[in-house]
């Protein structure tokens, strides 16, 4: 019996490094190279197998607008952390304790790039441990230009749609490139809940997000 707990925790402990082996060689050679599928969207493409509308455009193709609300909208101290923003944290879970569930989550650009690239959305403490490991890697390994750059590509704006991109042309018929102010709070409010948010765009509560986003554009610091 003994020999197998030890057995299973070698192959537990084995498995894991090589998550974090395949985690790290991803980020090398996502330095330099466009990332062209994440695993949400395998995941999303595998419930259904309907095609992924997305598109890939380098920094400088993206319109700074949507630059300003993406972070007004998601971690507005994005410059100035290193993948954790503490005080987020904490209020988030202070937030849970007072209702007794989940309603505030706290996760920076940077954790939520780490998530959409490399797991999926079921929810374990062995996954935000790996998470967290590979929110650290990134932080290391890239430049906060290419960590926005790559979330700004993979993030869902609605049902099979990923990246500014495609969400441009599926909600405006035009380039990321072009957005207005208007336009970039829009998107960038809707990730709350895109699926449910491309159903309802005149949704009170999108609205009233939309409308803090475009109050802190202005304020907000993105990388140059």
């Amino acid at each position: 019996m003994k020999a197998f707990i030890v057995r299973s925790l070698l192959i537990i402990v084995s498995i894991l490094i090589l998550i974090q082996l395949w985690i790290f060689s991803s980020l090398v050679y996502w330095r330099s190279n466009p990332v062209e599928t994440t695993m949400f969207m395998r995941w999303t493409y595998l419930s259904d197998f309907k095609p992924i509308k997305h598109q890939w455009r380098d920094y400088d193709e993206i319109s700074d607008n949507f630059k300003h609300a993406i972070v007004a909208a998601e971690d507005a101290k994005f410059l100035d952390h290193h993948g954790f923003d503490w005080d987020g944290i904490e209020n988030a879970l202070e937030r849970n304790m007072k209702k007794e569930k989940v309603v505030a989550g706290g996760s920076t650009i940077s954790q939520q790039l780490a998530k959409n690239l490399f797991f999926y959305n079921r929810r374990s403490y062995i996954r935000k441990g790996q998470e967290t490991i590979a929110t650290i890697m990134m932080e290391r390994m890239w430049s906060k230009q290419r960590i926005l750059e790559v979330y700004m590509n993979s993030v869902e704006f609605g049902d099979h749609i990923y990246g500014v991109e495609a969400a441009t042309r599926h909600y405006y018929g035009k380039t990321a490139k072009s957005l207005t102010r208007e336009q970039a709070a829009f998107l960038a409010a809707i990730l709350t809940n895109p699926k449910y948010y491309q159903e309802h765009p005149d949704d009170r509560k999108l609205n009233y997000r939309k409308g803090l986003i475009l109050k802190y554009m202005r304020s907000t610091r993105i990388p140059n």
